[in-house]
């Protein structure tokens, strides 16, 4: 891409930022015990009237770096929030999980639209995650536990997301009042003995501080089988399913369990 394809790229992004033009998609996540669908996970995706779909590996960093990632997660955590609250209200719970950076919790006028639509809307405990993307840098570690804490006494689930990949360590599970882990893929399609024992110690300790554990980037049965054996309370991936339309997702709820 040239320098000015990419500026005019991330012109035409703010475009679709602002103009609501940036959609969400909802990928299954199931229980390992039932095989049911327990809850989602909110994906952005943008698809471009000429270029088609843009990956969220391109438009993702470009929207942190032009200063439209608070905008952008506002948006997504209304979609998921409001999915959530209807499927409540129909009779089957679906927990709706929603990414944030570290920018995004620092960043003031981010959280406190996150606590007032929280209040406004009066969400079940529990409803809604905040997954942290584990591996960006946390700079300012008290800070970050503040505002978690706070969202914790609001009833949001706070998820360390894509653990394994970056700046990981089981301290972070200890330092954060988190209540859920996310394994990242390359943990959960790295099928060798170092991978497991690593999965098995994550599974140890979450389970001594009551702490769920879902493995993400589920490919194959082998792997699900695999993580399954280990002690994962949940499984999220492309055998289970695809990020679907929120139309094709609630038609999945209908389905029978996953195979297990």
């Amino acid at each position: 891409m040239t320098l000015m394809d990419d500026t005019t790229l991330r012109s035409e992004l703010r475009r679709a930022v602002i103009g609501g033009q940036i959609t969400a998609a909802y990928q299954p996540q199931i229980d390992l015990a039932s095989g049911r669908i327990v809850a989602a996970e909110v994906l952005s995706r943008w698809y471009h009237p000429r270029l088609g779909a843009i990956s969220p590996g391109t438009f993702i960093p470009m929207a942190e770096e032009d200063d439209l990632i608070i905008e952008l997660g506002d948006s997504m955590l209304g979609e998921g929030s409001s999915c959530a609250i209807d499927w409540f209200e129909r009779g089957t719970p679906i927990e709706v999980s929603v990414n944030v950076s570290a920018f995004q919790l620092a960043a003031a006028r981010f959280f406190e639209r996150l606590v007032e639509r929280s209040d406004y809307l009066q969400l079940p405990h529990g409803l809604l995650t905040v997954e942290i993307t584990e591996s960006q840098v946390i700079s300012d570690m008290p800070f970050v536990v503040r505002r978690l804490e706070r969202l914790r006494e609001l009833g949001f689930n706070i998820a360390i997301d894509d653990f394994g990949a970056g700046h990981s360590s089981v301290s972070r599970v200890v330092e954060l009042p988190v209540t859920e882990v996310k394994l990242d893929l390359s943990l959960t399609q790295n099928s060798s003995p170092a991978s497991s024992a690593l999965i098995a110690a994550v599974v140890k300790i979450a389970a001594a501080r009551d702490l769920r554990v879902v493995a993400e980037g589920v490919e194959t049965r082998r792997q699900l089988d695999r993580v399954r054996s280990i002690g994962c309370d949940r499984a999220q991936g492309y055998l289970i399913a695809k990020p679907l339309s929120r139309d094709d997702f609630e038609a999945r709820l209908d389905d029978a369990p996953f195979a297990l």
